[in-house]
Formats: C-alpha cells, sequence, structure tokens
C-alpha cells in the first residue's frame, strides 16, 4: 500500500471557494472510487490558505491507473478541475509507507498535529520501527492517528500524526510524556536520527473522514 498526501496552496482569499466546491462537486463525483481518502484538513498555523489531503491506494501501478479512470469522468474535468485550477497557486505531493494506522481519534473534534521529521540518510525506516514499538508508552498521552515513512520526494523523512480536543490537552499531554521515564529512555537510545523538526496545526473540513 501507498499513502499520498496532497497539499495545495491557494492564491489569497480562494479558499473558502474551494472549499465550496470540493465539497459539492469534488468529493461526491469522486468518493472513494479513486483511491481511499482517509482525511481532508485546512492549515491553522504555519503555512496558510493550504488544504491537505490523504490518500491511500494498493500500490503506485493502481494509483496511475485510477487517476487515469479518474480523468475520464466528465463531471470530475468540467465541473471540477476547470474551475479549481485558477484558485490553485501551487500544489505538493508527497508518497509515503505505512507505518501504523490509519487510527480513528478517541473521539470526534479537536484538531490533527501532523509532525513531519528529517532523519539522517538510512535512518528513516529504523527510527520509525522504533516510534512505533514505543506507541504503548507514546500513546498513554495522545491518540496516534499514523505513522509514514518518506517514500518521494523525500526518502529519509518519518510523518505521523495526533489527535487533540484542544490546545490545552496538547500541553499537558506532552509535558507528562516528557516526564515519562519509558519515554526518556526511547529518546535517549535514538539520539541522533532526528535532524529536523517541523510541525502543522490541521483542523478538520466537515467532510474529511478524520473528524
Amino acid at each position: 500500500m501507498i499513502f499520498e498526501m496532497r497539499t495545495y496552496t491557494f492564491h489569497q482569499g480562494k479558499l473558502p471557494a474551494y472549499l465550496d466546491l470540493a465539497r459539492n462537486v469534488g468529493r461526491p463525483v469522486r468518493g472513494q472510487n479513486y483511491g481511499t481518502n482517509h482525511g481532508y484538513w485546512t492549515s491553522e498555523f504555519g503555512s496558510l490558505n493550504q488544504i491537505w489531503h490523504l490518500w491511500s491506494y494498493t500500490s503506485l501501478d493502481e494509483r496511475k491507473r485510477l487517476q487515469g479512470e479518474l480523468a475520464k469522468n466528465e463531471r470530475w474535468t468540467k465541473e471540477y478541475v476547470a474551475i479549481v485550477r485558477p484558485l490553485i497557486a501551487r500544489q505538493d505531493i508527497r508518497f509515503l509507507n505505512p507505518v501504523n494506522g490509519v487510527n480513528p481519534p478517541a473521539k470526534e473534534g479537536g484538531f490533527y498535529e501532523l509532525r513531519m521529521y528529517r532523519t539522517n540518510p538510512g535512518r528513516a525506516a529504523g527510527w520509525a520501527a522504533a516510534f512505533r514499538d514505543i506507541m504503548p508508552v507514546r500513546e498513554k498521552y495522545s491518540r496516534n492517528i499514523g505513522i509514514w515513512t518518506g517514500e518521494a520526494p523525500q526518502p529519509n523523512e518519518v510523518w505521523h500524526m495526533w489527535n487533540y480536543q484542544d490546545t490545552k490537552e496538547r500541553a499537558a499531554a506532552r509535558t507528562a510524556l516528557f516526564k515519562d521515564p519509558e519515554w526518556l529512555a526511547f529518546l535517549a537510545k535514538n539520539t541522533g536520527a532526528v535532524v529536523e523538526m517541523n510541525n502543522m496545526m490541521l483542523m478538520p473540513t466537515d467532510y474529511s473522514g478524520l473528524k
């Protein structure tokens, strides 16, 4: 299985129009027939005017086949693609390999934190496996939605997603986490793998699978 995270950056002021178009045309037309959609979010902090949406396919070959089928759908090409293109300033794609999940949140609501770690070359898979193994400890404090390693365009990445009801819950969880001796032992054992860390706060749309 391969996951694809698509990030669309919109021209200033155009995001609301896209949200309406995706809600009323894009998602109903595409459904789950051309790849499985897991979540649809808007960015809250960091880079603004963005949509992040997560898809999965059985393989890259299956993705290519389904993209070809989608291109034959006239409603998709005429009622969606032709209208949405002028709204978009930039498109970015990451292909990701699954390590853990996709897992539903403990309860709906709140926000999703997507954390993106760049590792030293050759360290992503090993770090992600160790991270997966420590999940029983880590999930005492917050719900893991998924863990992935990068396939392309950046292979030396680990992405992981979390759900929180609010920022106070996140702050309390992370404070408690860094007092946990098992978690501190994991960090000490895996020092030196991660060289860069970034995160995004994502808010689910009303048509997101993960809410």
